[in-house]
Formats: structure tokens, sequence, C-alpha cells
């Protein structure tokens, strides 16, 4: 269990809210993770759990079927989901696609989909990333060209996160392809049209109950209402809400590493060497020290964030910061985690072995930490 002193960003209906999540998962969660990992996806019984008890899209207002909450919420379900070690795509769904169409959606398209989302009949994805685009989203070379009243959609994306299970994909292509990031819009494609396809479900290095897939779009043709907010403006909406998505990787990678931590600590008062335990020899214990001190500093910095989240005052550089210090030390504490395990640590039916190959992508996915060093770098 999650036990990180007291928080200063969280209020009694959190506090509840997270014993409701821990119940689900207790439920649903925790027995279902090997399977998870073994099938590379996660169930859809999954998803309707996580909707029927409020977990999904928390933000999203009432006259749309949800909750109403604010972004406390979705972090309680983002802690305890990275700290039992799934990486199950529900967060991205609830932090990323609920609030694009939130922020820029007609009205149809709110109380087309939103409802679905929360109730986790309907799973989405963003499709933003391609063979040869990965963080510099200007460089996507997916178009939407005009012809008549409709778009018609092509190229191809990859590593694409709920991408076997995905009803709804947001898709980012280029409008005017000559206009370069200014020609660049958001267009909803569900996932039945008719020239769309998925590719393999990709074969990664951790993170495997987390359908990562290829997808296909070959002529596919959609109503030019399908467009999300306006035309054009789909990389200004893709940075608006950057900083949201990067807070989000580092509260994960903040729960990752504090679970790290947890099995590394029970692990060396059980385990003996030389007539006493592990724990006992002073490197041990300055190594733990080390880590319980990175992870004090790093619970402090993640209720900073949540809370300029919430009053609306979170920068892009505040967030980048946030998940490049974030992810590097959960690189470093579930490596020393597993170091502390000795050899058991590189043994699958430890838990150890699962973080510490799930955890490398977070220096990767929503920015990596170069691209992430050189947009603090331009306030300076």
């Amino acid at each position: 269990m999650l036990e990180v002193g007291e928080r200063t960003v969280y209020g009694e209906e959190h506090n509840a809210f997270r014993g409701t999540v821990r119940k689900l998962f207790e439920r649903e969660l925790y027995p279902n993770l090997d399977r998870f990992e073994e099938e590379g996806l996660v169930s859809r019984d999954f998803w309707r759990a996580c909707g029927e008890n409020g977990l999904l899209c928390p933000t999203v207002p009432e006259e749309y079927g949800g909750l109403g909450l604010d972004f406390g919420f979705n972090a309680v379900v983002n802690e305890e989901l990275a700290y039992a070690g799934s990486s199950a795509g529900i967060t991205l769904q609830s932090d990323i696609v609920a609030d694009y169409i939130l922020a820029y959606g007609s009205e149809e398209q709110k109380r087309k989909y939103l409802p679905k989302m929360i109730s986790g009949e309907l799973i989405t994805a963003i499709a933003m990333t391609e063979p040869g685009a990965g963080s510099d989203l200007q460089g996507v070379r997916t178009t939407a060209k005009k012809d008549g009243n409709h778009y018609v959609i092509s190229g191809s994306k990859t590593y694409i996160t709920n991408g076997q299970n995905a009803d709804l994909i947001i898709v980012v292509a280029k409008t005017e392809p000559d206009k370069g990031a200014k020609g660049t819009s958001l267009i909803l494609v569900e996932a039945g049209t008719e020239g769309f396809a998925r590719g393999r479900n990709l074969d990664k290095i951790g993170q495997n109950s987390a359908d990562t897939s290829e997808l296909f779009f070959n002529d596919v043709r959609v109503p030019m209402t399908n467009c999300l907010g306006e035309e054009n403006k789909g990389f200004i909406y893709l940075m608006s809400q950057l900083p949201q998505e990067r807070l989000g990787i580092a509260i994960s990678a903040q729960a990752g590493a504090q679970r790290a931590f947890d099995e590394a600590v029970k692990f060396v008062k059980e385990r003996k060497a030389f007539g006493k335990t592990v724990f006992d020899f002073q490197n041990t214990k300055f190594q733990l020290a080390t880590m319980k001190t990175e992870l004090q500093v790093g619970w402090a910095h993640v209720d900073w964030g949540l809370k300029r989240l919430m009053e609306g005052k979170l920068t892009a550089a505040e967030a980048s910061a946030a998940k490049l210090w974030h992810t590097e030390m959960q690189g470093r504490v579930v490596d020393e985690a597993l170091q502390l395990h000795g050899g058991a640590g590189y043994m699958n039916e430890y838990p150890i072995a699962r973080m510490w190959r799930d955890a490398r992508v977070q220096r990767i996915y929503g920015g990596t930490s170069e691209i992430m060093r050189e947009v603090i770098s331009r306030t300076i």
C-alpha cells in the first residue's frame, strides 16, 4: 500500500476516493496483473469496472455524465495505478483524451463520446508519433486532405498507447502541409471506419500490458465535423495540453519509484548474508537513506506541481522540469532497488524486475529527457 505521510494537496474527499480506488484494484487489478502482462493488453472488463466505480475521467462535468471533480482525483488514480505496477492505459483516457474533447470538442462530440468514455464502454487513444516523428510533432507527415465535406486521411502512426483496444482515436494530421505546424489539425477517427487498420501489438521491453500499436490510415474518409476544435489549430492545442500530460508522467514516476523502494526495503530486511540481514550492512542502509531522501523531496514537489496545475498556474517549463526530474529519479531508484535484490532482482517472479523494465520508457514518451532540457533552457 502506498504510504507517503501527510499530503498537503489532498483533502478528505481525495482520501476517501483513494480508498475506493484501492478496493477496486485489490479486486480487479492485482489478481489479473500477470494475465494482462501475458496477453499484452488490459481486459475491457477492467475498463468497465473502473467506469462503474468512478475512476475514469473524474474531471468531466456532470452534464456529460462525469463527477466534475478536480485533477487531484486523476492524480490519485495515477499514483495507485503506478504503485500497483500496472501500465493500463486508463490514465491516458482520463488525463489526456478527455481534456482534449472537453476543451476543443463540439457539443455534439462531447455528448457522443464523453459518457461512454466515463463508463469504460469507449476506449480512446491519441495518435501523435510516427516512424519519422517523435518528440518533434512538427515533423508529422500524416495528411488529412479535403474532399467535399470530408477529410481523406493517409499515413501511419506508431507506438500508440491503447492502440489495440481503442474505439476512438484523435489523429494528429496535416490539413495544410505547406504551412508546417500551423497546418496541423486534430481529427477524430472511429475504429470501424473504412480504411483504418491496426498493426501488430508491439513487442516492448516493458509495460507489456499496455497495448502499444501501429495504426494505419489508408484513405480514411471522415466528415469535416470530426475535426476537434478549429482546423489548423492542432499544434497549439497539443502544446496547451502537454503540461498536464507531463505532470501526469512525473506523478506515475514518483509512485513507481516509491514502490521500488518499498520492495527493496522488504527484501533486504528478510534476506540473510554472512549471518545477518542485508539491511544490517552499512552500505545497504546508506543506499536506502539516499533513495528515501530523493523520494521525500519528490513527493513535496509532486504536491507543489499538482497545486500549481489545479490553480491553472503550471507552466510548460515547470511541467517539463517535473517530468525530467521525477523520471530520471525513478530510473536511479528502480536500478538501485534491483541491485539490492541481488540475483533475485533479475528474476521475473520478483516485482522489481517488472518495475525496472517498465520505468525505462518514462524518460522517452511524453517528450524525451533531452527535449525536456531544451524546453526548460528556453526560459533561462
